[in-house]
Parts: C-alpha cells; structure tokens; sequence
C-alpha cells in the first residue's frame, strides 16, 4: 500500500472513531444511530476506502459496552455489508444508485447487529432488527447528500490512490 493510501485510510479511520465516539450513547444500543456510517459510502467511489472504514469500526467498537461482541457482530456486519457493496456495485451505473444500493445494503445486514442484541440481551430478535435497520438507513440516507456534496469538493475517485 502506498504511504499516500495508507495515510488517507489512517485518517478514514479516525474520522470514523471520533464520529462514532462523539455520539457513543446511541452509536451502540438497539437504535444504533452512528453517524459515522455515513462513511460506508466511501467503497461506493473507490473500494481501497474499505480498509479505513473497517480499521475505524475495529477501534470505535473497542469502546463498545457490548464487548468482544461487538468486535465480532459489529465489524463482521460491515465486513458483509462492504463486501457485497464492492462486489456488486461494479452492475449499477452512477454515483447515487450505487449510495442507494450501499444503503440498502447496511440496512437489511443489520440483522448481523439484532442477533447480537437478541444474545447478550435476550431483546426481541424482529424488532431489534427494525429498530437497528431504521437507524441505519436514516444515517445512510442523509449520508448520500452529504458524501456526494464532500465529494465535489474533495473528489473521492482522486483522494486515495489505486
């Protein structure tokens, strides 16, 4: 990896823990209202972003009060979530649809984060889900806007290096 690439997913990555940990209350209950998962719609302008991304929700979730659990479940769900963005997206034509697929995406793989809820807390494995998976796309949703609108200013394609 190029110190470039790698500087810029350093920096992907500390954006993301200082986010989530700004809001930490909500970023690791049933609601699950991080904003920082805005920053999965990184993979959507080059797949090297990835790395970051994952490298900030190992560090955030060493903050979880959820434990080795949320190490597991909660980077396994964006591991699946991003995975299957990258692989997919290279079928859809342009920006937005791809942010909609990326989000759809997160949102149905929250399922990942209600079956951990439902373990260490014994909560309600559907509702869980729908509580979890609305969080979710609230903050995908308005992460489209916003990502797209860094994006003219930054230009994401360029950032990070292939």
């Amino acid at each position: 990896m190029k110190t470039k690439s790698l500087a810029i997913s350093g920096i992907i990555a500390a954006l993301y823990v200082a986010v989530t940990l700004l809001i930490a209350p909500f970023g690791f209950t049933a609601i699950q209202f991080r904003i920082s998962e805005m920053f999965n719609h990184l993979v959507v302008f080059n797949k090297k972003y990835m790395i970051g991304i994952v490298v900030g929700v190992i560090i955030a979730n060493f903050f979880s009060p959820l434990g080795v659990y949320d190490l597991a479940f909660g980077v396994g769900q964006s591991v699946l979530a991003l995975t299957i963005t990258i692989i997919s997206i290279r079928f859809i034509k342009g920006q937005l649809a791809k942010m909609i697929f990326n989000t759809i995406v997160f949102t149905v793989t929250m399922f990942l984060i209600a079956i951990e809820l439902h373990l260490l807390y014994d909560l309600p494995f559907l509702y869980t889900w729908f509580t979890c998976a609305v969080g979710e796309l609230a903050v995908m949703a308005v992460g489209i806007p916003v990502m797209m609108g860094l994006n003219k200013r930054i230009n994401f394609n360029k950032l990070i290096e292939d």
